[in-house]
């Protein structure tokens, strides 16, 4: 077994919740170390943790982690009760604090990601700016979770309680199709896992029932194509380890071109 090790890092990425066996629910979690590194954390449970160590994005964190059995270099494995939240990184000038540590591990392209990660095995975390975006698709998905994932949901764990409502499902997939700025890109289809796109849903079904569609495209699909300088965090699937898949959205407001702009 790998040894326990320490690791500071910021949290950049966290997915919707799904079913697992390993811990009745769980999401993918990326960070970047203080290191300038990638690290993945799975499986995260996170809304069995206690409060204490419900960590949010751009927030610093210690984590106790081992080396996971998967063959992903950047993935380790999260203690649960072993978290420390430090501190937050804010969004002032335009997020330029998140930024000054995001944007070193900026790739041309998904593009690029790719035949890196098909050459050498790595990187399967990645981050960069799509040239374009074309649209948001929106497509119906199963309405109820499988009989094994209800089982995984109700199952008990030794160490953690289980969360007072159980976890729902989002009966669509979102997707954004996009094209890199590389001149080999064809274009890209790509489900987006993003734990804010599902809580989104979540609100705004609640919120205007049959009317969520308008309000949710606006923020996701306008305001990210028009109004926000968007960037997307992208990881490869544990099971297919050829299949990439958004796990973020990176959105400051775009900067005035003309920086005296904000001053009036």
């Amino acid at each position: 077994m790998s040894p326990e090790e320490t690791k500071r890092a910021l949290i950049v990425v966290r997915t919707y919740p799904v079913p697992s066996r390993s811990g009745i629910e769980v999401s993918c979690t990326a960070a970047i170390t203080d290191r300038g590194e990638w690290l993945r954390l799975f499986p995260v449970p996170w809304r069995l943790l206690e409060k204490d160590r419900r960590f949010r994005k751009y927030q610093w964190v210690d984590v106790t982690v081992t080396k996971a059995k998967d063959a992903r270099p950047e993935s380790y494995k999260l203690k649960p009760d072993g978290i420390k939240i430090i501190s937050e990184v804010g969004t002032e000038s335009f997020w330029q604090a998140r930024k000054d540590i995001v944007f070193p591990l900026m790739a041309p392209s998904l593009c690029d990601l790719v035949r890196r990660r098909d050459a050498h095995g790595y990187p399967t975390l990645g981050f960069f700016k799509p040239k374009s975006i074309d649209r948001l698709t929106i497509e119906a998905d199963s309405q109820m979770w499988t009989a094994n994932q209800i089982d995984a949901l109700r199952q008990g764990h030794l160490f953690l309680e289980k969360p007072e409502k159980e976890l729902e499902k989002i009966p669509f997939s979102f997707s954004y199709e996009f094209r890199c700025d590389d001149v080999a890109c064809n274009g890209h289809k790509m489900i987006c896992t993003d734990w804010e796109i599902g809580e989104a849903y979540r609100k705004w079904k609640a919120d205007y029932g049959g009317q969520w569609e308008g309000k949710f495209r606006q923020r996701f699909e306008s305001e990210m194509i028009s109004k926000l300088d968007t960037y997307f965090f992208v990881g490869t699937v544990h099971r297919f380890p050829g299949t990439w898949i958004i796990v973020g959205l990176f959105y400051p407001l775009r900067a005035p071109e003309n920086p005296q702009q904000g001053l009036f």
